[in-house]
């Protein structure tokens, strides 16, 4: 199939499917689209095509693309035209990628579920009833409906394993520090990090190879080397740590799921497995938190109305407003230091805790969520919500690789494995997810 083809064909699907699923909030003209792809065919007859030539790509709502509108899926910003490339759009780019439009997603990335967005729920394109799961919700919504066959999302705490768990995608989050994050609206800077969505783990792979590297205009990103993509078939000898799950509030079907896919990914590959007991793990979601809190009400501070378009206290949902709210509580004077200090203290511990087990394992193992998802619009509590990034969350505060790989269904609900591995170890991260896979 030609590039010209594939975008006809995926233009085709989003005609047909995004009045349903809500996935996408722009597309870009069909004749600009077409004759982008049309220099790509060209490009490829010469020989002279990038990696990611004929692949079609989406890039969730907080990634910077010149000229359109990166509205995070809020109000505030949903006259926003961005007036340059994220680094990782140029590389993307550069490789002769062609993106084709913005995802939807949880308003200012600030959601679990993908239903916080001002433009509307995203939906399942398994069961349209469902959530996705947040808050990349259209980045994996568009890969799982064959919008696009790679996304670009963001992970601050489990918002691309995540949904790519509940659409039945692929769903990587790289360590922190290894790609950047120049031209990401940031939730929390200490653990945003922009990851790859695919239907399979080659094009996560491929993806994450153009994107990850050192950037000058992030300060917190490194050279972590190159991907070798030729050995992704190769892990051998993996010693597999299965996290310890108790207190953790994980359904006994997902448990079950996850360990007989364990067994017998093991048992195939002469894989060792062993228990691993990450202490202070329980703690990770009220860590999370007051972290997420100060510094997403520190990164607002500059949507007063001035600049940006709407003032942010003004039009933001209820669910922004819980966390700007919560972060200047906790940055008033009297408390200073009191919370946000004692969450960074706790993020060293669980930090140090995954260094102590990678010294005995290559990987911890557990399910992606704790449940299965419910219905958009059911009635859930803030805690409850919240308690879905149980097991996502600690990989963020760690700093760690994680990726979520489908392993079957439970009632028909696509159900992912979480493999995590120590920080800038994503190469066998995706060996691993391969033998998974």
């Amino acid at each position: 199939m030609t590039t010209v083809e594939r975008v006809r064909e995926c233009l085709q699907k989003i005609k047909k499917e995004n009045g349903k699923i809500n996935a996408l909030l722009e597309i870009r003209p069909e004749s600009e689209l077409l004759k982008e792809a049309e220099e790509i065919d060209k490009k490829i007859k010469r020989g002279e095509a990038g990696r990611l030539a004929g692949k079609v790509i989406v890039v969730k709502a907080n990634i910077n693309i010149h000229g359109m509108n990166v509205s995070c899926a809020s109000k505030v910003l949903e006259d926003y035209r961005a007036p340059y490339d994220a680094t990782v759009v140029k590389k993307i780019r550069q490789e002769d990628g062609l993106i084709i439009g913005i995802a939807n997603m949880d308003e200012f990335a600030a959601g679990f579920s993908g239903e916080t967005s001002a433009f509307g729920p995203v939906r399942n394109p398994v069961n349209n009833t469902l959530i996705t799961g947040g808050s990349s919700s259209g980045s994996a919504a568009a890969v799982a409906a064959g919008f696009c066959d790679m996304a670009l999302g963001s992970d601050t705490g489990g918002s691309i394993r995540n949904p790519a768990s509940i659409c039945g995608v692929v769903g990587l989050k790289p360590s922190y520090g290894s790609v950047s994050r120049y031209g990401l609206i940031d939730l929390s800077m200490s653990l945003d990090q922009i990851g790859s969505l695919a239907s399979n783990v080659g094009d996560v792979a491929l993806l994450l190879s153009v994107i990850h590297g050192r950037d000058d205009k992030d300060a917190t990103s490194i050279d972590c080397g190159k991907l070798d993509l030729k050995k992704l078939n190769k892990a051998s000898g993996i010693r597999v740590g299965v996290l310890n799950l108790e207190g953790l509030g994980v359904d006994e079907m997902v448990k079950e799921l996850i360990n007989k896919k364990v067994e017998e990914v093991s048992s195939k590959n002469g894989w060792k497995t062993k228990d691993v007991n990450i202490e202070n793990i329980d703690l990770a979601v009220e860590t999370y938190y007051p972290l997420v809190y100060v510094e997403f009400f520190s990164a607002t501070r500059r949507f007063d109305g001035r600049r940006y378009g709407k003032k942010i206290e003004d039009v933001a949902g209820p669910e922004v407003l819980r966390r700007i709210l919560g972060g200047g509580e906790i940055t008033k004077a009297e408390h200073e230091g009191r919370y946000y200090n004692s969450a960074i203290r706790v993020k060293e511990f669980i930090r140090a805790e995954f260094s102590k087990n990678f010294k005995s394992v290559d990987c911890i193992v557990s399910p992606v969520l704790p449940r299965l998802p419910w219905k958009i619009g059911e009635k859930i509590s803030v805690e409850d919500g919240y308690a879905m990034d149980v097991l996502t969350i600690p990989s963020n505060l760690a700093g760690n690789c994680s990726i979520s790989v489908p392993v079957g269904k439970i009632d028909g609900i696509p159900v992912g494995i979480q493999i995590t591995c120590d920080k800038f170890n994503e190469e066998k991260l995706l060996q691993i997810a391969k033998a998974f896979e």
